[in-house]
């Protein structure tokens, strides 16, 4: 292939925008809304096939994998209190009861109630409550955080009260994929049940008017479960060994249309497009469906990066989650996921294409972001979304996709929660960000952004930690990274419009990936490369994190919290000094190059 200049990029980027269409993804998703599509379920392997037969037909490389992953599918729940049987969902990992159920007393968490204000990610309740031999009633959706905490206190059983007439569907476990003997004893060993917001309110009613006995009954199909990978390959031909990798997940709850049939849409639209010009991609582009999101924990996407982890590790430029675009009335762009160092490039390629401004935020520990710990610069997760004063108008409260839209996770989530408009907007956000990773020179990746960011957290963790640990190694390591990467952004004007193949190019993004991989682990990961981490939040720095609750511990837990942070200390400024070597040594390549 002849390299493409700016120009050309520019002609190329356009091109693809023209090429779009909503005809091929309509009909995914007109499809899809006749499969219920289970993971280890008929109908998934129905949609994988569809899936499978449309890239055949368009002539895309792609492969079927048939991995085992390990699942919990619900398949039924009810509470009965007084002998009256309430509706009830139970989360995916919740534990099956015996065929009698598991009574008990209800003991209410009243601090949590806060149906409005859910932070369905990252909640992580704080209490003290006796809920030993009891079971728990508590606002919430039952995710992994509050599921674990009232099982560690004792709790024989929880009941979660959603924030609408609507039980929305989840997974309560804080394993990430399929266990390993690291976290296989974490999963959940209690039920967990569902109900409605009416239900709720009257259960409490009834338990402020005196005790309550409940007896919760779930039933699971639990196991390892063989499920369709699909992955497209489309080669570049300057670097084909890079890739950006774009991916979602095609099972859902119920026909799942807003969550997430328009993703799967959007992929096979992505795949023609580029395909059509693949004689015009300096890189690959791959392009995968998982099976497992939701009933098992991103099973899917973990099994990919657990297979293909030394591919992913050597050669991944990014990462792009695409869940719940083109929803109906999701006209506005915030609250997107990226990773700090990608945020100014995605709010560009929005702004060229739509218009309008963006804003983003930290990547939750939730989604198929499933490649933290190998250290991939990653963003995009759910992207349009409705604007907050209709929100408002509708007293809309907090979901995890479709938009914005409360069908999400529900039965609701049919063919009207897609919007044809809104899709094909997203559609060009999505081409232009992937075309520019492909086919511009330097990857488009400011770890400046990064640092400064770094600059704050340790300040801040310094700060709480007062002189109880030293950390001039984490700030000095900083200092000399920053000088660093000053160094090597000042080479970009000069390689912008070189070639892709061209060594002092390949220098400079070979820079930016190493240093991705240290950076990246440090502030998302405890365990490490190739490992997973738990479903529950990840503060940024995680390893410096407790110093933020050294001052209040004493004794034994003083001791054990300040080793830990010496050994936080010791991790975070040897991946900054590794990484300025990285950088430092990119700086002397290019030097070196005629």
């Amino acid at each position: 292939m002849q390299e493409l200049s700016e120009a050309t990029r520019d002609s190329l980027e356009q091109n693809l925008l023209d090429e779009l269409s909503i005809e091929a993804p309509w009909a995914l998703i007109e499809r899809f809304t006749t499969l219920v599509r289970e993971s280890g379920s008929e109908d998934e392997r129905e949609a994988a096939r569809y899936i499978a037969a449309q890239l055949e037909q368009l002539g895309i490389p792609h492969t079927v994998y048939e991995p085992e992953l390990f699942l919990s599918v619900p398949v039924k729940s009810s509470l009965v209190v007084n002998g009256q049987t309430i509706r009830a969902k139970s989360p995916a990992f919740s534990a099956t009861t015996p065929p009698a159920g598991v009574t008990g007393d209800v003991v209410s968490i009243p601090s949590l109630y806060s149906p409005r204000s859910i932070d369905l990610f990252d909640v992580t309740p704080a209490t003290n409550a006796n809920v030993a031999g009891k079971i728990v009633i508590i606002d919430g959706y039952g995710g992994p955080p509050p599921v674990r905490l009232f099982e560690q206190l004792g709790a024989i059983g929880q009941i979660y009260i959603n924030p609408g007439e609507d039980i929305h569907w989840g997974i309560c476990t804080t394993i990430w994929g399929a266990p390993d003997l690291d976290n296989y004893a974490r999963q959940p060993r209690t039920p967990v049940v569902s109900i409605s917001r009416p239900d709720g309110e009257k259960l409490l009613r009834q338990l402020e008017q005196g005790g309550l006995r409940a007896s919760l009954h779930t039933e699971m199909n639990e196991g390892w479960m063989k499920c369709p990978v699909i992955e497209a390959v489309i080669e570049g031909t300057v670097e084909p060994e890079r890739f950006t990798l774009v991916h979602g997940h095609y099972d859902s709850w119920d026909v799942g249309i807003g969550d997430n049939a328009v993703g799967d849409a959007t992929l096979l639209e992505l795949a023609r497009v580029f395909h059509k010009h693949r004689d015009q991609l300096a890189r690959t582009l791959k392009i995968a469906w998982w099976p497992g999101h939701s009933t098992g924990r991103y099973a899917g996407s973990t099994w990919y990066a657990d297979a293909f982890g030394l591919d992913l590790a050597r050669d991944c430029v990014a990462q792009v989650d695409i869940d719940s675009p083109g929803c109906r009335w999701a006209t506005e762009y915030y609250d997107i996921s990226w990773m700090v160092e990608t945020e100014d490039f995605c709010k560009q390629a929005i702004k060229d294409v739509t218009g309008k401004e963006a804003h983003g935020e930290r990547p939750h520990q939730a989604g198929d972001y499933s490649f933290n710990n190998i250290g991939i610069s990653s963003f995009f997760m759910l992207l349009s979304t409705m604007p907050k004063d209709m929100l408002e108008e509708k007293n809309y409260y907090p979901v995890g996709g479709c938009g914005a839209n409360i069908a999400w996770h529900t039965e609701n989530d049919t063919l009207e929660i897609a919007d044809k408009d809104n899709l094909m907007r997203d559609l060009r956000v999505y081409v232009a960000t992937i075309q520019r990773v492909l086919n511009n020179a330097i990857h488009p990746f400011d770890f400046r952004r990064l640092t400064a960011e770094f600059d704050e957290t340790v300040s801040r963790y310094a700060d709480a930690a007062g002189g109880d640990v030293d950390f001039a190694p984490v700030k000095t390591a900083l200092s000399d990274l920053k000088s660093a990467l000053d160094a090597l952004y000042a080479r970009a004007p000069e390689l912008v419009n070189k070639s892709v193949g061209d060594p002092a190019v390949r220098a400079y993004n070979d820079a930016i990936l190493e240093m991705g991989r240290l950076l990246i682990q440090i502030n998302f990961t405890r365990e490490g490369m190739f490992r997973t981490e738990p479903a529950i939040k990840i503060p940024p720095l995680p390893d410096l994190a407790p110093a933020t609750s050294l001052r209040e511990a004493t004794g034994h837990m003083r001791h054990v919290t300040r080793t830990h942070v010496v050994r936080g200390v010791n991790r975070v400024a040897w991946a900054f000094e590794n990484a300025a070597r990285a950088a430092r040594r990119a700086v002397e390549q290019i030097q070196q190059q005629p």
